[in-house]
C-alpha cells in the first residue's frame, strides 16, 4: 500500500474518534494493517509505553546482531584456546 495513504489513515485514525476499522475501509485499507500502523505511531509519541518505539525496535536488531557476533568470536576464541592449549602441553599425547 502507497506509504502516503498510510499515513494519511494513521493520521485519521489518531486525530478522530473513529475506529480505526472504519477509517481503514474508507480508504481501502485492511484494518489490521492500519490498527499495527496506528499502534507504532502511538508508541514513537510516547502514547503507548508497554510497546517499544522504532528506534528502540532498531537498537534491540543492532543488539541482538552485535550478540550473535560476539557470540561466534567467542566460540572461535573458545576452540583456538583449546587447540593452542593442547599443542603446548607435552604431556598430553598427541
Amino acid at each position: 500500500y502507497p506509504k502516503e495513504v498510510i499515513e494519511r489513515g494513521v493520521r485519521l485514525a489518531l486525530e478522530s474518534d473513529r475506529p480505526v476499522a472504519h477509517v481503514a475501509a474508507e480508504l481501502g485499507l485492511p484494518a489490521e494493517t492500519l490498527r499495527k500502523k496506528v499502534r507504532q505511531a502511538e508508541a514513537d509519541q510516547g502514547l503507548r509505553p508497554d510497546l517499544p518505539s522504532t528506534a528502540e525496535r532498531e537498537q534491540i536488531k543492532e543488539l541482538k546482531r552485535e550478540n550473535g557476533e560476539l557470540r561466534r568470536a567467542n566460540e572461535i576464541l573458545r576452540a583456538a584456546s583449546l587447540f593452542f592449549a593442547s599443542e603446548l602441553d607435552e604431556s598430553r599425547p598427541k
